[in-house]
C-alpha cells in the first residue's frame, strides 16, 4: 500500500491474524517497528507442507482419539501414515466443523444437519475451533521463529502483548462473536479476563477482504496491478477521488458481500453503504450436491456403494470442481483402474463421465444466491447505487459500483467467477478478481485493518432495541386490540408490554463513534427498587421497517445481550414522586445506548448521578 505511514507507536507490536475457514484455513501477522512502514507476511510454510515450497493455507481439518485429545490437525492429517494410524486407533476425523457454528437466522433451507460430517460426542464446535486456533498459533510461532533473525527472542518478547484480529463470516454477530472469543481463550491466544480479550479484535470475513483488495490492487495506479476483469472492462470514474466497490468474499462455507463508497483523495475513507449480506452457499455445498447427484445416478450400479460415492466425491472436489470451465463440455471423475466398468452408467476403464450440463447444475444455487444478494444490497443500499451522493453540505459526487472484486478460494472456479459475469444482476458492474493470492485476501486483509483501519462507517444488517412498555393510546388500532394486556403503572398510566423499542434500525449508516440511545425510566414503591437495572438488547430481522410488538414476531427477536447496571448510589439521591391518586413512587430515568459503528456492538446504561447544579457566578471562578 503507496500510502500506509510509518509505525507512531513507541514500542515495537506484533499482530497476528486468524483466517479460521470451513474447508482451509491461513494465518499472517505483522511486526510494527516505531517509524517503520508496516509490512504484512504471511506464514508460508506448515508442518506436512514444506515440500510444498511454502502454502498460504492449510486444510482445516484435525484428528482426535478416543479420549478428545488432538492426534493431527491440518496438512498433516492429510499424511498417509497419520491416516492409517487413525484406522488403527479409531480416531475420529473432524472436518467442515466451522458450520456447526453457523448463525441460525441465515437462509439454510438447503442444508441438513445430517449434510455436515458430525463432531465426535462430547466435543463442541467451540472446542474444536479453539484446538484448530491453538494449532494455528502453533504454527505461527514456528515460522516467526524460524524466519526472522532472533526470531526466538522476538517472539518471547512479544507473545505476551501479541494483538489478535480474528475473522468470521458477515452474518455471525453476537452469539457467535462470543463464541470466538472464548475459544481464543481456550486456545491460549490471550489470557482469560478484560485484559486478554482487549488484544483480540473480531472482523467481518468481508471487511477483511475489502482492506486486502484496498491495500493490493485499488490503490495501485488507475488499477494497474494485474487483474482478471470482463472484455468489456472501461475505466471512467464519474468523480474523482471516489469509487464504488463491491467485495464477494467466496470460501468453502459462506459468500460475504459487502459494498463500500470509497475516498481517495486526499487520504483512502471507506464508508459501508448497504447492509453485508451473507449466503451459507460457499465450496463445500457443490461438493454436497455432486454426492447427492452421484448417490442418485449409480443408486443401480456396481459402483454407487456408500465407500465408492464417498471416493468419488473426493476426487470430484479436488479435480473436477476446480477445472470445471464450460458446461458443453463433459467432465470426467478418474476413480478405478482399467478393469472397472458399467458402460451403462457412463464409466468406462475406471472413470466415469458426466454431463457438462449437470456439472453446471450443481453450481446455480451459489451463482443465484450471490447474485440475488447483490441484487438485494442495491435495494437496500443507503447511499443508492448509481445515483448522486451528498458529500458535504456544498459538493455532490454520482457514486457508480465500478468494481466488484471475487475473492477466497471458491473465487479459483472459472465457472463460478464466468457465470457471475454474464448474470443480469452484474450487468452495469465490472466483476474482476486479483491476479493472484486469492485465498490469502481474509488474513492479510485482517492485519491490513489493524494498521489501516479504513472503514469509518458501517451499516446496521438488523434493528436493535430492547423491551419496552409503551403508553396506551386509545385512538389506535393496534393499542385497542391489546386492551386487554394493558397495566397501570406506579405513575399512574395504563402501559402496554412487549413493545420493542427500536435504538438502531436497519439499512442505518452509523459511525464508529456515533453513540445512538433510548431514553427509558424505571419505576418503584422504594428506592432500593431503583439500584439496579437490567436492559435486554434484541435485534430484529423480519421485514418490517417499523416493528412495535415483539410477541408478534417472535421468531424475528433474537437477545444479543443484557447490560447491567448498579445505580444504587444514585437511587439513595432520588426523590418521592406523588401520582394524582396519591400514591408514592420513585423514578429514575436513564438511556441505553448502542455503540454500532465498530466492528462489533457495545451496549451501554447510561444515567445521571451526583449532578449538581451551578450558578453563573460560580461557573465563572
Amino acid at each position: 500500500m503507496s500510502s500506509r505511514q510509518p509505525y507512531q507507536g513507541l514500542s515495537r507490536k506484533l499482530v497476528v491474524a486468524f483466517d479460521v475457514g470451513t474447508t482451509y484455513s491461513g494465518a499472517s501477522y505483522c511486526i510494527l517497528d516505531p517509524g517503520e512502514v508496516p509490512k504484512i507476511l504471511g506464514v508460508a510454510r506448515y508442518p506436512a507442507q514444506e515440500h510444498l515450497g511454502g502454502d498460504n493455507k492449510i486444510p482445516s481439518i484435525l484428528y482426535y482419539d478416543q479420549e478428545h485429545v488432538v492426534r493431527a490437525a491440518g496438512a498433516e492429517a492429510l499424511q498417509e501414515h497419520v491416516i492409517e494410524q487413525a484406522e488403527d486407533e479409531n480416531w475420529v476425523k473432524v472436518e467442515w466443523w466451522k458450520l456447526h457454528l453457523r448463525a441460525k437466522n441465515l437462509p439454510s433451507s438447503h442444508i441438513k444437519d445430517d449434510d455436515i460430517p458430525p463432531l465426535p460426542e462430547g466435543l463442541d464446535a467451540v472446542r474444536v475451533l479453539s484446538d484448530f486456533m491453538k494449532y494455528l498459533l502453533h504454527c505461527t510461532r514456528r515460522y516467526i521463529m524460524e524466519s526472522h533473525a532472533s526470531g526466538s527472542e522476538m517472539w518471547k518478547s512479544l507473545e505476551n502483548r501479541t494483538e489478535f484480529v480474528l475473522t468470521h463470516p458477515n452474518g455471525w454477530e453476537g452469539r457467535q462473536q462470543q463464541q470466538i472469543r472464548h475459544a481464543a481463550e481456550l486456545a491460549g491466544l490471550v489470557p482469560e479476563g478484560p485484559d486478554g480479550q482487549s488484544r483480540l479484535h473480531l472482523l467481518t470475513e468481508g471487511e477483511a477482504s475489502l482492506h486486502f483488495c484496498v491495500t493490493t490492487v485499488l490503490t495501485s495506479d488507475a488499477l494497474s496491478t494485474p487483474i482478471a476483469c470482463g472484455d468489456d472492462y472501461d475505466e471512467q470514474d464519474t468523480a474523482p477521488g471516489y469509487k464504488g466497490v463491491a467485495i464477494l468474499d467466496a470460501g468453502g462455507g459462506t459468500v460475504d458481500m459487502s459494498v463500500y463508497s470509497m475516498n481517495f483523495s486526499p487520504s483512502i475513507s471507506v464508508e459501508e453503504i448497504a447492509p453485508a449480506e451473507c449466503r451459507l452457499q460457499g465450496s463445500v455445498f457443490v461438493t454436497l450436491r455432486a454426492q447427492q447427484f452421484l448417490k442418485s445416478k449409480l443408486a443401480n450400479s456396481q459402483f454407487g456403494t456408500t465407500e465408492m460415492i464417498q471416493q468419488m466425491t473426493k476426487i470430484f472436489d479436488k479435480t473436477t470442481k476446480l477445472g470445471f470451465r464450460n458446461a458443453e463440455d463433459p467432465q470426467y471423475i478418474k476413480f478405478g483402474t482399467r478393469r472397472d466398468n458399467d458402460p451403462e452408467f457412463g464409466i468406462r476403464s475406471g472413470q466415469l463421465k458426466l454431463a457438462g450440463e449437470n456439472i453446471a447444475k450443481l453450481f446455480e444455487p451459489s451463482i443465484e444466491a450471490i447474485a440475488e444478494a447483490f441484487r438485494q444490497q442495491q435495494q437496500a443500499s443507503a447511499v443508492p447505487i448509481s445515483v448522486t451522493r451528498l458529500f458535504g453540505p456544498h459538493s455532490v459526487a454520482e457514486i457508480l459500483v465500478q468494481h466488484a472484486f471475487l475473492v477466497g478460494g471458491y473465487a479459483a472456479s472459472d465457472f463460478l467467477f464466468f457465470s457471475l459475469q454474464r448474470d443480469p444482476a452484474f450487468s452495469d458492474t465490472v466483476l474482476c478478481r486479483p491476479g493472484s493470492q486469492l485465498n490469502k485476501a481474509v488474513a492479510d486483509g485482517a492485519v491490513s485493518f489493524y494498521i489501516d483501519h479504513l472503514v469509518k462507517t458501517r451499516v446496521a444488517k438488523v434493528t436493535y432495541g430492547t423491551p419496552v412498555s409503551i403508553g396506551y393510546d386509545s385512538s389506535r388500532l393496534d393499542h385497542i386490540a391489546r386492551k386487554h394486556t394493558r397495566v397501570r403503572s406506579l405513575a399512574g398510566y395504563w402501559m402496554l408490554p412487549d413493545a420493542f423499542g427500536s435504538i438502531v434500525k436497519k439499512g442505518t449508516r452509523v459511525s464508529e463513534e456515533q453513540e445512538s440511545r433510548l431514553r427509558i425510566s424505571k419505576l418503584g414503591e422504594s428506592a432500593a427498587q431503583c439500584s439496579h437495572i437490567t436492559s435486554r438488547i434484541h435485534a430484529y430481522s423480519g421485514d418490517l421497517s417499523d416493528a412495535i410488538w415483539m410477541d408478534e414476531e417472535l421468531d424475528s427477536f433474537t437477545n444479543r445481550c443484557t447490560v447491567y447496571a448498579d445505580t444504587s448510589k444514585a437511587a439513595k439521591n432520588l426523590s418521592q414522586q406523588t401520582t394524582r391518586s396519591g400514591d408514592k413512587f420513585y423514578r429514575i430515568d436513564y438511556e441505553v445506548v448502542l455503540l454500532f459503528g465498530l466492528t462489533e456492538l457495545k451496549a451501554q446504561i447510561s444515567w445521571m448521578e451526583d449532578v449538581r447544579f451551578l450558578s453563573s457566578s460560580a461557573l465563572d471562578r
